[in-house]
């Protein structure tokens, strides 16, 4: 295992995705760089999305003082957050003391009526960034991201709008979200034509219940050198531990209020594989002495290419729960359950690939008869 020095002198620590610990090592939140690049960001993000909407912004000021108390530094938001106030929040609570930590917003949802509203277009990032940074209160922002694909707008169009804010010093890193392998290949490799800044990372829903983004968006990432940064960790909240089989979604939570075409609706939880999984969690959590949501953390944590999880809140008993998975040491039998009960199926050309590259190694007459390598 690797190990490397903690910013106190003397003191090994354990790391991953190179980790470096943080100078709080009473919470155990370490830093660690984002993909490929130089920048350090911590284990876990703070999720804003709720700010300004599901959480007032005296209870958000008191979840990031929190955060910070942990360890953290770093937040991720959006311009289409409550109309803006999920960034006018997070913006006041950061004033003077902004350079100490690292943000991350998005553009390209919708944010007004107007045709020009939405999209990927140089019109729409340039005028959202002007407008992120004002609601902010700050002059730069760390890392700035696409927020999903936009099929209207070419590729080469959105990096000319992303280098011209770099070099104005506007943006510092440049992410995406919401997109196929392809997708993310497709933009890194524009930029990289065009000697623009690469994108450093990828904003992707990613959990022990939604695994869809291992059969490309991970090994994409892993190939380029990109952060991975997960979005909805717990599954809309199915992984906290309090759903049931037998009973439906309690009233309130955020499973009951989801309508058929959000990605976090109660029938994409509630599934055979989804129950099977929460069992696994909750044994876990019994054997390692963590809450339901600290063991499902502390796994997406574990995985490759994973910069930093984004954990939300929709208030301070969730976020303290969320950050105690900063110390939760899972071990190799404990992954490998959690591994297993969620595991996707391969599917072609990753299941042909699979038969055919293991005659590398191991040599089976009717395989590979049938693939014609004998």
């Amino acid at each position: 295992m690797k190990m490397e020095q903690n910013s106190a002198p003397g003191i090994p620590v354990d790391t991953n995705n190179e980790t470096r610990a943080s100078v709080n090592r009473e919470n155990h939140m370490k830093q660690r760089k984002l993909g490929s690049t130089g920048l350090l960001v911590s284990q876990f993000a703070l999720g804003c999305m709720t700010f300004g909407n599901e959480v007032n912004e005296a209870e958000s000021n008191t979840i990031i003082d929190t955060f910070i108390g942990a360890g953290g530094t770093f937040f991720d938001t959006a311009d289409c957050y409550h109309g803006g106030q999920s960034e006018y929040i997070l913006g006041r609570a950061l004033k003077n003391r902004r350079d100490d930590f690292v943000i991350a917003t998005k553009s390209g949802l919708r944010v007004g009526d107007g045709p020009n509203d939405i999209g990927a277009s140089a019109k729409h990032i340039i005028r959202s960034v002007e407008r992120s940074l004002g609601r902010l209160g700050t002059d730069y922002i760390d890392l700035h991201q696409i927020h999903c694909w936009d099929p209207e707008t070419p590729a080469e169009e959105t990096i000319a709008a992303m280098e011209n804010l770099w070099r104005q010093g506007k943006v510092r890193y440049f992410g995406v979200s919401n997109q196929a392998g392809w997708q993310i290949a497709s933009t890194y490799f524009t930029a990289l034509l065009r000697n623009a800044p690469a994108i450093a990372s990828v904003q992707a829903q990613y959990s022990l219940v939604e695994r869809e983004v291992e059969r490309e968006v991970i090994p994409v990432c892993q190939s380029l050198g990109l952060g991975l940064l997960p979005w909805g960790p717990l599954g809309g909240g199915f992984l906290s531990g309090k759903y049931h089989p037998t009973s439906e979604p309690p009233a309130g939570s955020r499973l009951a209020g989801s309508l058929p075409w959000m990605e976090e609706h109660w029938e994409r939880r509630a599934t055979p594989q989804g129950w099977a999984v929460l069992e696994a969690v909750r044994e876990v959590a019994a054997a390692s002495g963590g809450t339901a949501a600290q063991v499902a953390l502390a796994w997406l944590a574990r995985q490759p290419a994973v910069s930093s999880p984004i954990i939300g809140a929709s208030c301070l008993a969730h976020a303290k729960d969320n950050l105690g998975a900063c110390a939760l040491d899972l071990s190799d039998e404990h992954l490998a359950l959690l591994d297993r009960a969620g595991a996707i199926t391969p599917q072609y050309p990753q299941r042909f690939v699979d038969v055919a590259m293991h005659s590398r190694t191991d040599f089976v007459p009717e395989r590979d008869a049938w693939i014609g390598l004998r």
